[in-house]
């Protein structure tokens, strides 16, 4: 069967279609300025080898986009099957499920309606994944059309680890705990660990680490998620490119009372604090770890808050699981930065966690576990696409 994959965004729509007989991407792409003038679609036929070709056309709506990524995927030339039947299902990214969606689910009347009352949680990421949706339905009406949700894998999290200590009428009135992000990655690296290692996800206790731009880590424990790091919003957790992570709320009311407004202060923790805040420099960990090498105290300052963040979340998912047989670095920063895992498990010997300086600088998925330590330590390069187009095929063939 092949999936068309697919995550719209406001003004964009990016793309995978996957064969998953042999679990290879067939074409790739990316729909961009969709509604604004300079519209394009950049489209790469992977299956032939071909290079990216960019194709500059009108996208007056997200169905214009689908009906321009369809043309290309049947075009005699820069395409890679013969007519839109070989399509088996379209698999859709979601960021906000809510409580509605504990797991990834095919799409009906109800379930849009469903959506649609998960907006106000996602008000800037869930309006375009739904016109995503409605665009593949009215083009591809006799498809099956999947939904897979960010926030999902993380919906086995128990009360005691979601809900915040604010009078319990602001859980069932206004819906406010923890939801988490991230969970179709940590959905893949967790399973693909245990592949790794050889054994049955529910005998393992594993922290999964997805480390980029946004980064989020996750205690799994039996194949289920039990607490992540990321909450209500993307913004909780440990400190990433521009989001501060956890500090204390009380900031925000301090800000106000000297005058910010609720936009200032929304903009100023979402895209002007975390890493790229401290060190003045970037919010890219390369930058950082340059300017930190040529004596940059407040980009050293970055990346020492980063990683002791991201430390502490590893112990305590340690704690909350009662032991831990495998820590997985994934995403940007967690898959090809070496220095910045050395900084993380740096001073967790002691719960068996060491690992190899020589294994440590290689890429790929590969176990960088130092010789005599208890604790597995892996890095897997993470693939949400192929998550999404797993779960896709498996309730599409149901």
């Amino acid at each position: 069967m092949k999936i068309l994959v697919i995550n719209a965004g406001s003004s964009s729509l990016k793309y995978q279609l996957i064969d998953m007989d042999t679990k290879s991407v067939l074409a790739k792409g990316l729909c961009e300025r969709i509604g604004i003038d300079g519209s394009n679609l950049q489209h790469t036929c992977v299956m032939k080898g071909l290079d990216k070709k960019k194709i500059e056309k009108p996208m007056k709506d997200h169905g214009d986009a689908i009906q321009m990524v369809i043309d290309a995927l049947v075009d005699p030339e820069i395409g890679v099957i013969g007519s839109m039947d070989e399509i088996g299902a379209v698999g859709h990214r979601v960021v906000h499920g809510a409580e509605e969606f504990t797991e990834s689910t095919v799409i009906t009347e109800a379930v849009m309606k469903a959506l649609d009352k998960c907006t106000p949680l996602a008000p800037l990421h869930n309006p375009p994944n739904i016109i995503g949706i409605n665009a593949c339905t009215k083009i591809m009406p006799d498809v099956p059309q999947v939904a897979v949700f960010d926030t999902a894998f993380h919906q086995t999290m128990p009360p005691h680890a979601f809900m915040y200590a604010l009078p319990y009428e602001c859980y069932e009135n206004d819906r406010i705990r923890k939801y988490g992000f991230h969970g179709t990655s940590h959905k893949y690296v967790s399973q693909k660990a245990a592949e790794f290692l050889g054994k049955d996800a529910k005998e393992l206790k594993i922290v999964t680490c997805h480390l980029g731009n946004g980064s989020s880590i996750s205690a799994v424990d039996g194949g289920k998620c039990i607490d992540t790091s990321m909450g209500f919003t993307p913004l909780d957790g440990v400190p990433m490119g521009t989001r501060t992570g956890s500090m204390d709320p009380a900031v925000m009311t301090y800000l106000m009372n000297k005058g910010m407004s609720a936009k200032e202060i929304d903009n100023l923790v979402n895209k002007k604090s975390g890493v790229a805040g401290v060190s003045g420099v970037s919010s890219d960990f390369r930058d950082l770890s340059a300017a930190a090498e040529e004596g940059n105290e407040r980009a050293k300052l970055a990346l020492d808050m980063f990683a002791y963040q991201v430390k502490k979340f590893i112990g305590a998912y340690a704690a909350a699981m009662g032991g831990i047989d495998a820590v997985v670095f994934t995403a940007g920063v967690g898959e090809n930065d070496a220095a910045t895992r050395k900084a993380i498990v740096s001073g967790l010997e002691f719960l068996g966690i060491k690992i190899d300086d020589a294994k440590n600088d290689k890429r790929g998925t590969v176990d960088i576990t130092a010789d005599g330590a208890s604790v597995k330590t892996l890095v897997i390069p993470t693939d949400e696409e192929m998550m999404i187009a797993i779960d896709t095929e498996r309730l599409a063939k149901a």
